[in-house]
């Protein structure tokens, strides 16, 4: 099954895309961070992201019904071993990638619990592709970074200042050791 994953993501361009990054974008977002924004959580309900300013996190766009969909075991444990530490994975849900996330916020918030007993914050589904309705919060990250996920389970590390550190795509798993590294590295910033 892994191999026929790693065959598809390679036929999407890697499961990356090049985000388009203008002057006009880079004027918008060039004081500001993840932590500075505000975004809808599953339930609808406003968050206001600053309340993770001092800590790491990893931004994931997830789907329930992708292959990549059990790195939500994965992301569940990197969070529950490094939380007391100061780190955070954040969950978008995402329907961009062949329509696996088609269900209702409700609807993802149970397959999460039930299935990955997921603690971590997850919030509303939100547009990655570029365009309008695109989330602000993959505008910005495409801008700084330069890349947006072509498919499910990119991720973005975020350091403590809320700036993009760097970006992994779907087939970097939650225990990747490189992607471990990088985490530990900005936790000891």
């Amino acid at each position: 099954m892994r191999t026929l994953i790693l065959a598809a993501c390679a036929a999407l361009a890697a499961c990356t895309q090049s985000a388009t990054v203008t002057p006009e974008l880079e004027a918008q977002w060039s004081d500001k961070g993840l932590y500075s924004l505000t975004v809808a959580d599953i339930a609808g309900a406003e968050t206001d992201l600053s309340g993770f300013a001092g800590k790491v996190t990893l931004v994931v766009n997830t789907a329930s019904k992708c292959g990549f969909t059990p790195q939500y075991a994965g992301l569940q444990e990197l969070h529950a071993e490094l939380e007391g530490r100061g780190f955070s994975v954040i969950a978008f849900p995402c329907n961009d990638f062949g329509g696996q996330e088609p269900g209702t916020g409700e609807e993802i918030a149970a397959f999460c619990s039930d299935r990955y007993a997921v603690s971590f914050p997850v919030m509303g589904k939100v547009q990655v592709n570029e365009g309008e309705g695109q989330s602000e919060v993959y505008s910005m990250l495409g801008t700084k970074t330069g890349e947006l996920p072509g498919w499910n389970f990119g991720k973005y590390l975020v350091g403590k200042d809320g700036m993009p550190i760097a970006f992994y795509g779907p087939s970097t798993g939650p225990d990747d050791e490189d992607l471990r590294k990088a985490i530990e590295a900005a936790l000891g910033a």
